[in-house]
């Protein structure tokens, strides 16, 4: 049976775990990444370093590989398309154009008549002024920005003119949710109507970093079964091919609202390698290397804990016990609140929410 060379673009983390499934189902994996010491270089068959404009690079990538996938969202759409021309590109290039923009993603997701929280797109100090509404709310970049980065919260109309922002940038105020819950839905999509859907998992954030996730999430029968099929739904309309991960708040209300779509494997799902008996890294590369699917089940609850900077020092130390699976994502230098690896803990009894 042939297997397909996989070129990864990026090299982070997700790169490194991307690669690690692909070894395991004998798929050859290539990455192209602008950071030379990239820790996915530890993971990969091959590694090259190089800008994603360079075209150089991009062609000898192009020529290494049979299929090519990416572990972030923010490559630029000329770029995709530029390699898309040589080699066929999973998820679709126009999925970025979409989802690399915080206005496009919530009109889209409006479009498809589900809920998200009120927004408004932000040039200037007026648009603020005149939509304080949306206040307390969020005002983000539309473009970048992740882990609570390019983003200012809002408390009240005297705040906004003591705020330091750059109205050079395109912006979007979304008005806050009184929130009881974040909960993530990861979907794998092999096709048309085609799906393996892992059970919604439960997020808690800290400084607006995930800092650990747990599965099952603490929500009723209606709260799943409506954000597994919303996730559905997106994964449908975007045509998408291979995992991507779909990010809800549950309001003190329990109503439903789509908060972001991220177009990859996701940092809330590596629980999912020790959780379930197919992860989402692998079910990614089944499905963008047209491999079998493979019916998902889970094998136990569990809980991830993001480490996150220095807290790797203490981790690389110690011992871990027969339901403990440590992480070290080998990264060359440590910076406070980076993420540096991560923990997940199984049972097959607990829901960890205590």
């Amino acid at each position: 049976m042939f297997k397909p060379v996989l070129g990864i673009i990026g090299g982070g983390q997700l790169g490194s775990l991307l690669s690690a499934a692909a070894k395991k189902l004998d798929i050859r994996t290539v990455i192209l990444c602008d950071d030379e010491n990239a820790p996915a270089k530890n993971f990969s068959d091959d590694f090259i370093h190089g800008k994603y404009d360079d075209l150089d690079k991009i062609k000898e990538f192009c020529y290494k590989v049979d299929i090519i996938t990416y572990e972030f969202e923010n490559i630029p759409y000329e770029t995709l398309k530029i390699i898309n021309n040589e080699k066929k590109v999973l998820p679709r290039p126009e999925i970025n154009k979409i989802i690399q923009n915080r206005l496009f993603e919530k009109d889209f997701i409006n479009k498809c008549n589900l809920n998200t929280t009120s927004y408004v797109y932000i040039k200037k100090e007026d648009d603020i002024n005149s939509s304080i509404n949306l206040i307390p709310g969020l005002l983000k970049t539309c473009t970048l920005g992740y882990d609570g980065k390019g983003q200012y919260k809002i408390n009240s109309v005297d705040e906004i003119s003591k705020l330091n922002i750059d109205y050079n940038k395109d912006y979007i105020l979304e008005k806050l949710v009184k929130l009881k819950k974040e909960i993530s839905v990861i979907v794998t999509r092999f096709g048309h109507q085609k799906y393996e859907i892992y059970d919604p998992i439960e997020n808690f954030h800290q400084d607006q970093i995930l800092k650990y996730s747990t599965l099952p999430a603490d929500i009723d029968s209606n709260l799943l079964s409506k954000s597994v099929e919303w996730a559905s739904m997106i994964a449908e309309e975007l045509n998408f091919i291979g995992t991507m991960c779909v990010e809800f708040f549950i309001d003190k209300n329990d109503n439903l609202y789509v908060n972001e779509v991220a177009p990859r494997v996701h940092n809330s799902g590596h629980l999912t390698i020790n959780a379930y008996n197919v992860s989402q890294f692998e079910n990614h590369i089944r499905a963008v290397c047209g491999l079998e699917k493979i019916k998902t089940r889970k094998v136990c609850n569990a809980k991830m804990i993001n480490i996150l900077g220095f807290e790797i020092e203490n981790y690389r130390q110690k011992k871990f016990g027969e339901n403990e699976f440590f992480f070290d994502y080998q990264k060359k230098e440590i910076k406070e609140k980076r993420k540096m690896g991560h923990l997940t803990i199984v049972d097959k009894k607990s829901n960890f929410l205590n």
